[in-house]
């Protein structure tokens, strides 16, 4: 009985210990198969003021686009400018047959010849019968002539008195006429109304034209016009703290230009005025800008995009947009917390400033995002959080518009 009790005893014993190593040896290839915790890239939520830029699409024109027509009718027989050249106000551009028009001018000064003509006879005429009614008019009344005699006079000098009075208004008339002709004589001449660069010509040489032809146009491009339309709220972005009833027109905003081939244009521009009204059909209201234009590089016609400052967002939180993901219009960044916790924070977004994402809630400064590795990692995970040395980086770059 007693070598019974010893070899249950025994058997327990040699259990226990075999339960023993068991636990040790799965604990420790527990410990062995757990994976390190996941190298991800961090930055800290900045904190500055932030300028928020727009960026339109604009079109060129110049800022005088003066439309040559002939104010005359006549035939062309001359083109005195070159084509794409400047010229200058008052310039021929071209001419017209000024025969038919220097025969008016000649007609014209015949008449007014012969109308001073007859009024010299005429005076000559009022002279004579002026004395004649001074000698006549004692001896009448002395009876030595006939009283009807003395009335005769006086009623031809009144004769020669009213036709002084026709004489002039035909001199008057001839004279104008003769303004007149010469004035379309010198429209013979087209000219140039403004300073600018003047276009491809229209017509050609020979062709019959008159006042609703269009010869060419010169446009004045120093300095040049941009248009370019713009929202409602960016307008009143734009529009905020200008407090005359032209809301744009003391507005002192620097435009920045950039041409087709991506270079950005030296000179900064100014915006001129707004259009009277916003478009119901696209929300936008039409903006005026003007360019100083040496050289004349810019042209009518010409596309660019402008880009001005709409806002200043002040102690605005920065943070890199690939560190914000979007599912089913949610925001969410991933903050690495104490112990290198990784948590899912809901954030709200605002404007794109660059690489950069402005955040209006759910991040404080110096909170620390993933920018790397976002996918990799779920809430409540333990990471090994390493810095972004990656440009762009929002205490790394200028705020930037879209």
């Amino acid at each position: 009985m007693t070598k019974n009790k010893q070899l249950v005893a025994f058997l327990a014993a040699c259990a226990l210990a075999t339960t023993g190593c068991g636990t040790q040896q799965t604990t420790a290839a527990a410990q062995q198969q757990a994976p390190p915790p996941t190298n991800v890239s961090v930055v800290q939520v900045v904190q500055k003021d932030v300028p928020i830029y727009g960026d339109w699409v604009a079109t060129l024109d110049g800022y005088v686009n003066a439309v040559i027509q002939p104010q005359v009718s006549g035939y062309l027989i001359k083109q005195d400018y070159r084509e794409g050249s400047f010229v200058h106000k008052g310039d021929v551009l071209f001419e017209i047959d000024p025969r038919p028009f220097q025969a008016v001018v000649d007609q014209a000064k015949g008449q007014l010849a012969q109308a001073k003509g007859q009024l010299a006879q005429s005076q000559a005429q009022l002279g004579l019968a002026e004395i004649n009614v001074k000698r006549d008019t004692p001896l009448a009344a002395a009876r030595a002539i006939a009283q009807s005699q003395l009335d005769n006079d006086v009623q031809t000098q009144k004769q020669y008195e009213a036709s002084i009075l026709t004489g002039k208004a035909n001199i008057e008339a001839a004279q104008a006429a003769l303004e007149t002709a010469e004035i379309n004589l010198g429209f013979t001449k087209v000219r140039s109304l403004i300073d600018g660069i003047a276009g491809i010509a229209t017509t050609q040489m020979g062709n019959l034209v008159n006042q609703t032809t269009t010869l060419t146009t010169v446009s004045q491009v120093n300095s040049i016009k941009v248009y370019f339309p713009i929202s409602e709220q960016e307008y009143m972005l734009l529009s905020k703290n200008v407090k005359s009833a032209d809301l744009l027109k003391n507005n002192h905003t620097p435009l920045e230009l950039t041409l087709a081939n991506g270079q950005t244009y030296p000179h900064s521009g100014h915006i001129v005025f707004a259009d009277r009204q916003v478009d119901t059909q696209t929300g936008t209201i039409r903006i005026v800008g003007a360019f100083d234009n040496p050289g004349n590089l810019l042209r009518p016609g010409q596309f660019g995009r402008i880009r001005a400052m709409t806002a200043m967002r002040h102690n605005a939180l920065l943070i890199p947009q690939r560190a914000v993901t979007e599912l089913q219009g949610r925001y969410q960044v991933a903050v690495v917390e104490a112990g290198n916790k990784v948590k899912i924070q809901n954030v709200a977004v605002g404007e794109r400033v660059g690489e950069n994402w402005l955040v209006s809630s759910g991040l404080s400064a110096g909170d620390t995002v993933i920018t790397e590795g976002v996918s990799k990692v779920r809430d409540g995970a333990i990471v090994n959080p390493k810095p972004d040395t990656a440009s762009g980086q929002p205490n790394q770059t200028t705020a930037q518009g879209q």
